[in-house]
């Protein structure tokens, strides 16, 4: 059922449901869900933040001790605060953003919350076109504020963040397939859009016209979205180029899409993105890499390939007409670069790869690989998928290196493979330290001990999710366990709602001002359905 439903817009999924089910329009929230005083109130220079993907444009993922205001000691002390559920959804895989206690949070569901971050009452919701799990950035605009976010159906929006009011959307890919899943990069005006595609699925339909699309960045000026330019990761317009066994057309190039957050790079007037595979044939040279792009014109200035010849599609997974002859690996770039300074003053860019290596790449020598360091074993869901982070000494590189269960039906998750954390010294890719993972519970469903959701550093602790459900904090210098919760369980919601946790994957937990945020549910490759955003905080705070 998931995938069928997966890729149908809102109103087709509401067609749907009016046919099965009831006609008419979902009830909204409840009364009781929302607050007293539904004001939100954002200040121009928060004394407290994380807003978008990384609290700050060089994707280190590391929120300062002043940030974050929770200490080493504290970690060991957080208790569950609040728990808020998005109603109807089986998963919640959108970071939420928090400034000042004030929380943006997107949903499955296609609904944009607004929701105060000491209690998660709600102040008011926006319906967006299709389901939402990218990062929101908050910024200035005229005598308010704007948040700015995708839906997953190729929509980029601007809402007014005081009243949830629609300023403009516009479509950034038109692509049926497309599929913006990192959040924008915004800076002075102007918010970088990367977008990605499920096409890859498409390919399972022996019927389809495998492949037509290309991964991008657009530049849209934050006051109205218009484009400022678009720049393709592959140049070349997809063609036909033969016809698979049983004689649909095939086109190529395609694929090469961009799924995480681009890097700021003021200095040289840079972005930075990362590139997945191949759709199809002929592979290209801009695809599983590493591209710089001039800020002003998205001129690529040099892009990096870290594995050549890769094109691959879901077809490839069951022999299907659709998989290319390279037939992978796969080893798509799901994370964003860290543009980290060693402690010589040296600048490098941090890149993990599902393949299981994690790169050092020089940004004043077009990408050249200065040391390379395997985290993990790799796969088509292995090695690093969503993100690094990095605290300026060490960067750390959690694997998911998720497997199935050989002779069982499709996507059993095998409960004894994947996972581990490592911490790399930045100077040199040496191993400072690594902490294996933790094997599943017994008959626990759905269950891996793959660590595939980004990291989140604060001074002296990495926070790393798995798709066991568990949050773990590690000490940043040894990787000692300092805390671990479950979120796999059924939960009293503040809104009302049945909650109940699961997988952890995707978006990484969020530490702003004593608390942290985290969204538990991921049921894509097996995991563990859940729908709820999850509070913490140390006792007695």
């Amino acid at each position: 059922m998931m995938t069928v439903a997966y890729p149908l817009g809102r109103g087709e999924r509401e067609a749907v449901a009016a046919y099965l089910g009831k006609a008419g329009p979902e009830p909204g929230p409840r009364a009781a869900a929302f607050c007293s005083d539904r004001s939100v109130k954002i200040s121009n220079s928060p004394k407290f933040a994380w807003n978008g993907w990384s609290p700050t444009p060089d994707n280190a993922r590391f929120q300062s001790a002043a940030m974050a205001g929770l200490t080493i000691g504290q970690v060991g002390h957080l208790k569950l605060k609040w728990a808020y559920a998005f109603e109807g959804d089986i998963a919640a895989w959108a970071q939420p953003t928090v400034i000042d206690g004030q929380v943006f949070v997107g949903s499955a569901g296609g609904v944009v919350q607004a929701l105060r971050g000491d209690t998660g009452c709600l102040q008011w919701t926006f319906q967006a076109s299709g389901p939402v799990r990218s990062a929101i950035s908050a910024v200035p605009l005229n005598s308010g504020h704007v948040l700015l976010f995708s839906d997953i159906v190729g929509w980029f929006y601007a809402l007014q963040a005081e009243t949830g009011k629609l300023l403009w959307k516009k479509r950034v890919e038109e692509h049926e397939a497309a599929r913006p899943t990192g959040a924008a990069l915004v800076h002075d005006g102007i918010a970088y859009v990367p977008v990605a595609s499920w096409e890859e699925t498409r390919s399972l339909n022996p019927e389809y016209a495998c492949c037509t699309f290309r991964g991008s960045v657009s530049a849209l000026r934050i006051r109205d979205g218009s484009t400022v330019w678009k720049t393709y990761t592959i140049a070349e317009v997809p063609k036909q180029n033969g016809k698979n066994s049983i004689g649909t057309a095939r086109f190529g190039p395609s694929g090469a899409g961009v799924w995480s957050t681009p890097t700021l790079d003021l200095k040289r007037r840079r972005i930075y993105v990362t590139t997945g595979d191949n759709y199809s044939d002929p592979a290209t040279k801009t695809s599983d890499a590493v591209m710089a792009l001039d800020m002003a014109t998205g001129k690529i200035l040099w892009s990096k390939q870290t594995v050549a010849g890769d094109a691959y599609t879901s077809a490839c997974g069951v022999k299907g007409v659709n998989c290319p002859d390279s037939k992978g690996p796969d080893y798509d770039f799901g994370s964003s670069a860290i543009l980290a300074k060693t402690a010589g003053g040296r600048e490098l860019l941090l890149a993990g790869q599902k393949s299981g290596m994690v790169y050092a790449l020089d940004p004043d020598h077009n990408g050249e690989v200065v040391w390379q360091t395997r985290v993990g074993k790799g796969g088509t869901i292995g090695g690093v998928q969503w993100g690094m982070a990095s605290d300026g000494q060490r960067v750390y590189a959690a694997a998911s290196d998720a497997h199935f269960v050989t002779g069982k039906m499709a996507r059993t998750l095998d409960p004894s493979q994947g996972g581990g954390l490592t911490a790399l010294r930045i100077a040199d890719g040496s191993k400072a330290w690594y902490v294996p993972p933790v094997p599943c519970g017994a008959n626990q469903q759905g269950c891996s001990p793959a660590q595939s959701a980004a990291v989140t550093a604060i001074p002296g602790v990495v926070f790393s999710g798995s798709m066991d459900g568990h949050l773990r904090a590690y000490a940043a210098e040894d990787g000692k366990v300092l805390w671990d919760f479950d979120t796999a369980r059924a939960y009293q919601t503040v809104n009302g709602i049945a909650g109940h946790g699961g997988t952890l994957d995707g978006p990484g937990p969020v530490v702003v001002n004593g608390m942290v945020f985290v969204n538990s549910g991921y049921p894509r490759f097996g995991g563990m359905p859940g729908n709820v955003l999850l509070a913490f905080a140390p006792d007695g705070q």
